[in-house]
C-alpha cells in the first residue's frame, strides 16, 4: 500500500497544483480586468492538444480521495503497530 501511495502522490499533486494555481491566478487577473481565458482552460483540464475536460474533475477528485484515504490509513496503521510505552513507576 505504501508503494502505491508513493507512486500516486506525484501524479495527483501535479494536476492539483495546476488547478489551484490557474484558478488563483485567473481570479487575481480578472480582479484587475485582465481577461486570461486560457487559464480557465488549464483550470478545467483543457491542455491544448490534450483535452481532458470531460474526465478531469472526476479523476482529480478520485485521486485526491484515494491519496488522502491511503495516507490516513498508513498513518493510523503505523501508529497502531507501535508497542505501547512501558508504564513508569
Amino acid at each position: 500500500m505504501r508503494r502505491l501511495h508513493r507512486t500516486l502522490v506525484p501524479m495527483a499533486a501535479l494536476p492539483l497544483l495546476v488547478t489551484a494555481l490557474s484558478g488563483s491566478l485567473y481570479g487575481a487577473l480578472s480582479a484587475r480586468d485582465i481577461e486570461a481565458f486560457w487559464l480557465i482552460k488549464l483550470h478545467t483540464g483543457n491542455f491544448g492538444v490534450i483535452n481532458l475536460q470531460p474526465y478531469y474533475s472526476t479523476v482529480l477528485g478520485v485521486l485526491t480521495l484515494f491519496i488522502a484515504g491511503s495516507g490516513i490509513g498508513l498513518l493510523l496503521g503505523s501508529r497502531s503497530g507501535r508497542k505501547p510505552a512501558p508504564p513508569s513507576s
